[in-house]
């Protein structure tokens, strides 16, 4: 009989986040696949959960993802993590989910932690509907998926490292237009949680002269809508009449 493959998230910044099922869940499967050990075995040591690890992270995602479903099909119980947030969402875990779902393995993924939501909520911009960019190609395509977005109404909401914000703020200037409302949010449920408002210019130059540090979410403000112009469907009437009683 197959396993099960559980997709646990897990905090993305206070360790008090984690969910009281999703611990129940770690301590109970045969193995937690970790985006990186070290950085899960805090959290488990935390958590008092001694269940062993293996890594799978984004270099070894594809060779292992075999060998990890061959497993799950023989009948073991795994549960898979990345360093924070939900595995999938801008972190290993989609092509094992696939794999395991083209063989036939259950999957169950648990609700919890992500980074994004909690920023899209905080800024203020309309969060009914919404566009997820995640990380932005970094070279190749990177321009032209701008200039795609440069008209999307919808908020839109990126992952950036810190190193690149300013940088990436000052490109969002030339393309989405230097008066775009956004936010930058930094270190989300962490201690030092910060969330800045403003316009795209008012933000490059707040983080040019205050260097960024931690986890980064930008928000940005859909591309208005065109003003329209009212049109008096009896203007020529009007003017008409106007003429014939002069």
């Amino acid at each position: 009989m197959p396993g099960k493959l559980y997709i646990v998230p897990t905090p993305v910044g206070n360790l008090d986040d984690m969910t009281p099922r999703g611990i129940e869940v770690l301590r109970s499967v045969d193995t937690v696949l970790a985006e990186d050990t070290r950085t899960s075995g805090v959290l488990l040591k935390h958590y008092d959960i001694s269940t062993p690890m293996r890594s799978h992270h984004k270099f070894n995602e594809h060779e292992a993802v075999a060998a990890v479903a061959d497993q799950l099909e023989a009948g073991a119980v795994m549960a898979l993590i990345s360093d924070a947030g939900t595995p999938g969402i801008s972190d290993p875990g989609f092509l094992l989910s696939r794999e395991c779902r083209r063989r036939g393995i259950e999957v169950e993924t648990l609700p919890g932690a992500t980074a994004f939501v909690p920023a899209l909520v905080n800024s203020g911009l309309p969060c009914d509907r919404f566009v997820f960019e995640g990380f932005l190609p970094q070279k190749k395509g990177r321009s032209t998926r701008l200039e795609e977005l440069k008209s999307q109404p919808l908020t839109m909401v990126f992952y950036e490292s810190p190193m690149r914000l300013v940088k990436t703020l000052q490109q969002f200037v030339d393309t989405f237009g230097a008066e775009r409302e956004a936010s930058v949010v930094r270190e989300i449920s962490k201690l030092h949680n910060t969330t800045h408002h403003g316009t795209l210019s008012q933000l490059v130059e707040h983080f040019t002269t205050n260097a960024p540090r931690g986890e980064i979410v930008i928000v940005v403000a859909g591309c208005p809508a065109p003003a329209t112009v009212k049109v008096d469907k009896y203007a020529k009437f009007k003017q008409k009449k106007a003429i014939n009683t002069e």
